[in-house]
């Protein structure tokens, strides 16, 4: 049957409302799908304003509770790790303002595992919409905002108290690291959710590479073992999300014997993670089953 178009009056075919891509670039397809998808789910939380409000709240507070923490450890100490509270602050703010703006964007992605064990998954494939843009963007929630503004808070005292020598580079350093922790962090969402292909009852080792990544980051490295360390550095490389940019802001030096100028490779790892978390993505697109229901 014969796909009815659209004319407008000049003559020219009209795309079709919804979703229709056929002459878009694959990525630009899932760029505008995860858009109206987001906002379809933004228009739904704003009819109850007041609800919207309280969860914000709700959320900001919740995570609050993580700087409180170390506020209350500082109540008997005065450094930690060698690290005073200033600093420490500055390490938190930058792995809670990049890991909120990530699970902004992306914190659906836990829900593949149960989407491939109900068979829902299935009402995604036979769409013309990317699968990785309508997953990233399910139940998209704005309440998340409470997080990144708790982070940015944190991140705001950090500096503010903080005695650095700001140099242009340093100060290119704090956006960088934000985007670029993002992007890492997004590497592992969509990695974690490629797994639950084949193991789909592993939402919770997606969360202790995600949530417990960045509890791991808000406090400094020297508190770990050297292992650990090196585990986060050159395994995943969560330590460019916050530690290798922060103490190069600080100027001091990584536990781990590495040049200072490693700091800036941020982008170049976000890039090749979330290469490397696409490849990923397809493979374990590729290996599904449908459940037939």
């Amino acid at each position: 049957m014969a796909e009815s178009v659209a004319v407008r009056a000049d003559g020219e075919e009209q795309e079709p409302a919804g979703f229709a891509f056929e002459d878009r670039p694959r990525m630009l397809e899932g760029v505008r799908a995860y858009g109206l998808i987001m906002a379809m789910w933004v228009r739904s939380t704003m009819a109850y304003r007041a609800s919207f409000a309280m969860t914000l709240f709700g959320d900001f507070a919740v995570t609050a509770f993580d700087f409180v923490t170390i506020l209350l450890m500082f109540t008997h100490v005065d450094a930690l790790g060698g690290y005073s509270l200033p600093e420490i602050a500055l390490l938190y703010g930058l792995s809670a303002t990049a890991f909120g703006v990530c699970d902004l964007l992306l914190g659906s992605m836990d829900r593949v595992g149960g989407r491939v064990r109900d068979g829902t998954l299935d009402t995604l494939l036979v769409r013309p919409v990317p699968v990785l843009a309508q997953v990233a963007a399910d139940r998209f929630a704005l309440r998340r905002l409470g997080r990144i503004t708790q982070g940015l808070l944190v991140l705001g005292y950090a500096l503010v108290t903080l005695d650095i020598a700001w140099t242009p580079l340093k100060m290119l350093m704090l956006p960088m690291t934000v985007i670029g922790g993002a992007a890492i962090f997004g590497a592992i969402f969509v990695a974690g959710a490629a797994f639950q292909f084949v193991a789909q009852d592993a939402s919770e080792v997606q969360n202790s590479f995600t949530y417990g990544g960045t509890t791991l980051l808000q406090y400094p490295p020297t508190v770990f073992a050297k292992d650990l360390v090196r585990g986060v550095t050159f395994v995943v490389p969560l330590a460019f999300a916050s530690w290798l940019p922060a103490l190069y802001v600080l100027g001091r030096e990584y536990p781990v014997d590495l040049p200072r100028w490693v700091a800036f490779l941020s982008p170049l790892v976000a890039a090749g993670a979330c290469g490397l978390a696409g490849l990923a993505w397809r493979a374990g697109l590729r290996s599904y089953r449908s459940t037939g229901s």
